[in-house]
């Protein structure tokens, strides 16, 4: 007879796991969708409505800053309401606010309308994340975890797609754009009932309900075994204010914040950097420029690092992205004439969206969900994905900025120097969690009966 907790981490990957995965990722695959479908649409409404600079930076961004409050709020209510009750709140909240902002009828019910999304986006990082890895087994945990972000890479290619074809098709555009967002509700609608129906996972149930009955019963219906013991296990209820948890938080704050200022700068300023590249196309040849870019460089990123997460590392991931992507930005920062070269210089660019998926955009989303005891681990991935959509907000806000004031091997080299401080943040002080039972972050009370599922070294 084996222990709950043995088999949930010892159990292959199954048909639970992939509906998880599914479920999970429809969320992301939203995200995406809405984050850059709004470049597109900043530059249908700027002739239409007559934006200016400033109101261009707040359309960009204000999603992202709610994003960061939704991430704040539903992290901490995840640890103390549970994972189920939460799970699916956040993307009613996300569908409401795509349809809400297809209907806008003047920039200021936009922004609006494009904060409640971003709230809705905000909640899906924490809860998503941190249900996947509380149900992943310890071998896979990795790439279960990354594959759910995966479905973020297909929202990148399909944006741009659905630009295009709605650009091409004659459309007017006062209807293009309102079409554009409304569709944003689509996917993140379609799991809503699925959501509302996963159980609550067990190490939840174990580590902060003290329902090990629960937990046994559970594990049992997802993994086929009708023996598990019902094993009880007394876990400390730990602090986030200890040095160690400090740490780990600062590392996964501060990485996501520093890779969400280069990312989403970057992407929601795609269209103006490729419009400062390629400065008489038109606006469907940028957007297909665009997608063609997610096509053959982001997206294989998402599943070559799925593909190595659980053989390479986190640790060894992320600090390789940050430091290819500090020398494809000190490339263009360094060499200006690459900007007179459009082939050269896409091809640099393209590099780092690679690195950019086959690195930290990937392990931040992780890791958090990996390094906090099971008490605190909706509340730290709550603050470092808030972290991180600050950091989303500066790039997305400043940046477009930033290109206009300075130029684009100026805006570059700014990104190169945040690149090279993610790369130091995560050698120093991020926690390698590949392969390890999330077990290893919890304190058992003196006496407690010793644990077989506590496989891996302890990370400290």
């Amino acid at each position: 007879m084996s222990s709950a907790l043995e088999a949930l981490d010892e159990v292959k990957v199954n048909k639970f796991h992939w509906k998880t995965v599914f479920t999970a990722g429809m969320g992301f695959f939203t995200d995406a969708y809405d984050l850059f479908i709004i470049g597109t649409v900043t530059a249908i409404l700027t002739p239409l409505w007559h934006l200016s600079t400033a109101q261009l930076a707040v359309l960009n961004s204000t999603s992202l800053a709610s994003a960061a409050l939704g991430a704040l709020i539903f992290g901490p209510l995840m640890d103390r309401l549970g994972r189920r009750r939460m799970y699916g709140v956040e993307v009613m909240v996300l569908t409401l606010g795509a349809i809400l902002s297809a209907l806008a009828p003047n920039f200021g019910w936009l922004v609006f309308f494009r904060a409640v999304v971003g709230f809705g986006v905000g909640g899906d990082y924490p809860t998503s994340s941190v249900i996947t890895s509380e149900f992943a087994n310890r071998e896979r945990r990795g790439y279960l975890v990354t594959m759910v972000f995966a479905m973020q890479g297909l929202g990148l290619l399909v944006g741009p797609l659905v630009a295009s074809i709605l650009l091409a098709s004659g459309i007017p555009h006062d209807l293009v754009w309102r079409v554009m967002l409304g569709l944003g509700a689509i996917p993140a609608a379609s799991v809503i009932f699925l959501r509302r129906q996963m159980p609550e996972t067990p190490r939840y149930l174990m580590a902060v309900k003290g329902d090990v009955k629960a937990a046994a019963r559970v594990v049992s219906e997802m993994t086929g075994k009708g023996d598990l013991e019902a094993e009880s296990l007394t876990m400390r209820t730990q602090s986030l204010w200890t040095r160690k948890n400090l740490i780990r938080l600062v590392a996964t704050a501060g990485s996501w914040f520093l890779i969400d200022v280069a990312f989403y700068g970057n992407g929601v300023s795609s269209q103006l950097i490729l419009k400062s590249l390629l400065p008489h196309a038109p606006l469907t040849t940028t957007v297909l420029v665009t997608a063609l870019l997610f096509l053959v460089a982001a997206l294989p990123g998402y599943f070559v690092a799925a593909r190595f997460m659980d053989r390479l590392g986190r640790k060894t991931i992320q600090a390789t992205g940050f430091l290819v992507m500090m020398a494809a930005y000190a490339v263009i920062f360094l060499v200006p004439r690459v900007v007179a070269m459009p082939a050269a210089f896409l091809l640099v660019y393209a590099l780092s969206y690679f690195f950019v998926e086959f690195g930290p955009n990937t392990t931040t989303f992780l890791v958090p969900a990996e390094v906090f005891p099971t008490n605190l681990r909706g509340t730290g991935h709550g603050i470092s994905a808030a972290a991180g959509k600050v950091g989303a907000f500066v790039g997305a806000f400043f940046l477009p900025l930033v290109l206009k004031a300075s130029g684009l091997e100026n805006t570059m080299g700014l990104l190169a120097l945040v690149s090279l401080m993610g790369a130091a943040l995560t050698w120093l002080w991020l926690p390698e969690m590949r392969q390890v039972s999330l077990e290893t972050t919890e304190e058992l009370v003196d006496g407690a009966q010793s644990n077989p599922s506590l496989t891996g070294t302890r990370i400290s």
